[in-house]
């Protein structure tokens, strides 16, 4: 599931440390590992508020089933 509002690779911020042609990493590579770690974080957050909200509707839910021969 892609989010709706996908960010345009060429808006991306440069990385602080982008030397052009320095014997650093590539900064092509620096915003691909960029790209991924932003889709975990993504993936990681709507688990976390996923298992967040079952908790609340259980939280919510505190009806007791009616027991027979009460």
């Amino acid at each position: 599931m892609a989010p709706a509002d996908v960010p345009d690779p060429e808006e991306q911020p440069v990385a602080a440390n982008d030397n052009g042609n320095a014997d650093g990493p590539d900064p092509e590579a620096l915003r691909k590992v960029n790209k991924v770690a932003l889709k975990f974080a993504r993936i990681i957050g709507r688990r976390m508020a996923r298992e967040d909200f079952a908790a609340r509707i259980a939280a919510a839910n505190d009806n007791n089933t009616p027991k027979e021969n009460d």
